[in-house]
């Protein structure tokens, strides 16, 4: 059978390469993206609101094939953007958020953000009114989610935009929201200096992340000394030089295992000598191994 041809289409600030599928819908990635844009209103500053008011609303997506990407945009609720298989990351406070499978990123109402996906992709996302938690999180930040969670937020997915306000939705809704205010918070965020200097550094290791050149030898090369990259990064991003590359290393490390990659091919990718110093550095920073790590995400937590 011939492989479907793949598509581009683009509405409201969204990119969306492939076949994307909302969750009981059954139309085609161009429908699909036109059904989800309805679902928000545009309002003043640029931000985009629920076009129907709820505590909580969620939209299930998926793609077999190509990609999706938005511009900068924000909402007027705050956004859970939980990851059931794929690559899915996102920019937000200064910082680049990784979404492994299993796993979620809260984005707090009024948050400016962008995201992008990679298929094999399917994920859930809910939208959140600012006063329907008390307790939960003021900032950015990643989360694991429990079983309950990910029940509740399957099953709120199905229900319709306008669901009931009394009754057996609203205590699902609750309940979820409980959940969500208990969960866990997990180490999947790699600040971004903003310091012209410091992004021509960023953008050079990203390109080469098995260049393992010294602080010093980086920064003769963007046109600064080692004490001031050293002293601007940790202004910018909290971390020395040393961590920072640590941390870029353990976020291409989990995108390219959700992709497929062996922990070997990741070890030489990242320019380790040893599968064994990837595996310890890996298990120092998250506790776990990669296999172990990527087995707990793929199959569910």
């Amino acid at each position: 059978m011939a492989p479907k041809r793949e598509r581009q289409f683009r509405h409201a600030g969204w990119s969306v390469r492939g076949e994307l599928r909302i969750a009981g819908d059954p139309s085609d990635a161009t429908d699909a993206v036109t059904s989800l844009a309805t679902r928000f209103v545009l309002e003043a500053h640029g931000r985009w609101k629920a076009a129907v008011a709820r505590p909580a609303n969620a939209i299930g997506i998926s793609m077999e094939a190509g990609g999706l990407e938005s511009e900068f945009h924000t909402h007027v609720e705050s956004q859970l953007l939980f990851q059931v298989r794929g690559e899915l990351t996102c920019e937000a406070s200064n910082a680049l958020w990784i979404v492994p499978p299993q796993s979620a990123l809260w984005v707090p109402g009024g948050v400016s953000h962008r995201i992008r996906g990679r298929a094999p992709l399917e994920g859930y996302s809910v939208f959140v009114e600012r006063r329907a938690g008390a307790n939960l999180p003021q900032e950015c930040c990643a989360v694991s989610v429990s079983a309950l969670f990910r029940e509740l937020l399957f099953r709120l997915a199905t229900r319709p935009a306008q669901y009931d306000l009394e009754g057996p939705d609203a205590r699902l809704v609750g309940v979820l929201l409980d959940e969500l205010a208990a969960a866990r918070v997990e180490n999947h965020r790699l600040p971004m200096p903003t310091e012209p200097r410091l992004r021509r550094l960023v953008e050079a290791i990203v390109a080469n992340p098995a260049d393992a050149s010294t602080a010093d030898m980086w920064a003769r090369r963007v046109g600064i000394g080692e004490r001031t990259l050293n002293r601007l990064l940790v202004k910018e991003t909290g971390l020395s030089f040393g961590r920072w590359r640590q941390q870029l290393h353990i976020t291409l490390a989990i995108q390219r295992m959700a992709r497929g990659a062996s922990v070997q091919q990741v070890a030489t990718d990242l320019g380790y000598g040893s599968a064994s110093s990837f595996v310890t550095m890996f298990r120092k920073a998250l506790g776990a191994s990669p296999a172990r790590y990527m087995a707990h995400r793929l199959d569910g937590g």
